[in-house]
């Protein structure tokens, strides 16, 4: 048996201690103080056990790249108190063991012999096809939008996806769709930004022989086709006046009118819309209908922007570079600490399609394995120069030394506190949505 190879990700120096007691002398120990520094060791080698500590929402981007890992690594979890309703959550999130601090030298001991030895066969969600597992992520923001996707998928309510463009939410509409009860059916999909107003109605609706000059053959629509399955409608905010009040009765009572039929026709589907508009905007300026904003708004999953998860931008960096060297057979291996800070501070217009076109561009440029800041494209270096004071501008929060970040998670606890922990209150006295309440909450690891 070759000598283990362990990864450990805690900043705790006495559970590095009793780790390296319980280890044989030939065992090999690395060592990360984050998470995203135990994903770049991850990566570089191949560990027989990770052990990390924690509390579950910390343990939570861990254990879901555990499951992502290939070969599947187990991992022992070991928790900062002694709380069941902590361990089961833990558990189920898919550690192999799971241990409380103070933790006693011979359980560590018989713990890591037997996982070792006899590793657990991957969790269910690795061995069978995960629909989210193609959504790299281990920012608490994006992995609270996958649990309510998934959430959501098992029932049959239209679903709204928000975010700017190159975010991800086909992904997720994807996603959504493979882990329903309709994942059987077809998924189809139509760019309604793609289509000329006057070809989307028939786009969607399809159309009879003979409807018009140049109808020769009869055409199924999108609708048809998607039927038992889900249709998914892309930039849902530049659809015309007029199918958008088609599209609401197909909402309200799912028939359709093909052009040139004598009669409605039924369909069995279900309708995941994206945009990357502010809807409410264009129902002000009368460019959106209000009762078709409803109906699709049953569900709305907010896909953050790349800046607001930085932690992110390194696991999907690492990705696109391993789809690259299996494709092209780049030799890149790894980024320098410095280069990934500086892609860390880049703003991210284009989010992580972005992200892609610097990877697939560092493929043609870089010449060595790792990346270093002079590889970066001059857009990622360039850094804008700050906004230089208006002296007639109003006092800026920043003058009483709080960030929009501390001010956004005062007002969330504040509103908590006045409401008890009730969150439906807290949602409505801030005047935001539960679930982009919540999200915020996990952004800010408020429990």
């Amino acid at each position: 048996m070759n000598p283990p190879n362990i990864l450990l990700i805690t900043t705790d120096a006495e559970t590095q201690r009793l780790l390296e007691e319980a280890l044989p002398p030939s065992a090999t120990i690395r060592k990360a103080t984050t998470i995203p520094d135990g994903f770049l060791l991850w990566q570089r080698t191949t560990p027989s056990l990770v052990v990390g500590d924690g509390r579950p929402h910390t343990l939570a981007p861990l254990l879901e790249y555990a499951r992502q890992a290939t070969p599947f690594c187990p991992v022992l979890a070991i928790g900062e108190r002694h709380s069941v309703k902590e361990a089961v959550e833990i558990m189920r999130a898919g550690a192999s063991d799971y241990l409380t601090k103070p933790v006693a030298l011979d359980d560590l001991r018989t713990a890591i012999s037997r996982l070792i030895k006899d590793p657990p066969p991957p969790p269910l969600s690795t061995r069978s096809h995960d629909p989210f597992g193609r959504i790299i992520s281990i920012s608490p923001q994006v992995n609270l939008m996958k649990q309510l996707a998934g959430e959501v998928a098992a029932t049959d309510a239209t679903v709204l996806i928000t975010g700017e463009s190159g975010t991800g939410k086909e992904l997720f509409a994807q996603a959504i769709h493979a882990a329903s009860p309709r994942a059987q059916g077809p998924l189809i999909a139509l760019n309604c930004a793609g289509i000329p107003e006057n070809l989307l109605e028939a786009e969607l609706f399809g159309y009879q022989q003979g409807a018009f000059t140049d109808a020769k053959h009869t055409k199924p629509g999108r609708f048809q086709l998607a039927e038992g399955g889900t249709l998914f409608l892309d930039e849902i905010g530049e659809m015309s006046a007029t199918a958008q009040a088609k599209l609401l009765r197909v909402l309200e009572d799912h028939t359709i009118d093909p052009l040139g039929a004598t009669r409605s026709r039924t369909v069995d589907l279900r309708i995941v819309a994206a945009t990357n508009e502010d809807l409410l905007a264009q129902i002000k300026s009368g460019r959106f209908r209000l009762d078709l904003y409803y109906r699709l708004n049953v569900y709305q999953l907010r896909i953050p922007p790349l800046r607001e998860r930085v932690e992110d931008i390194e696991p999907i960096l690492m990705l696109f570079l391993e789809r690259t060297r299996q494709e092209h057979g780049s030799r890149i291996r790894s980024i320098d600490p410095d280069a990934l800070a500086l892609l860390q501070r880049h703003d991210w217009p284009g989010n992580v399609r972005e992200l892609h076109n610097v990877v697939e561009w560092l493929t043609i440029t870089c010449k060595q394995p790792v990346i270093h800041v002079e590889h970066l494209p001059q857009s990622v270096r360039t850094t804008p120069p700050a906004t230089p004071p208006d002296s007639q501008a109003p006092p800026s929060l920043l003058a009483f030394g709080l960030s929009f970040q501390e001010i956004e998670k005062r007002m969330l606890e504040e509103a908590l506190q006045k409401t008890s922990g009730n969150v439906s209150e807290a949602s409505r006295l801030l005047k935001m949505t539960r679930n982009t309440l919540r999200y915020r909450m996990a952004k800010h690891h408020i429990e």
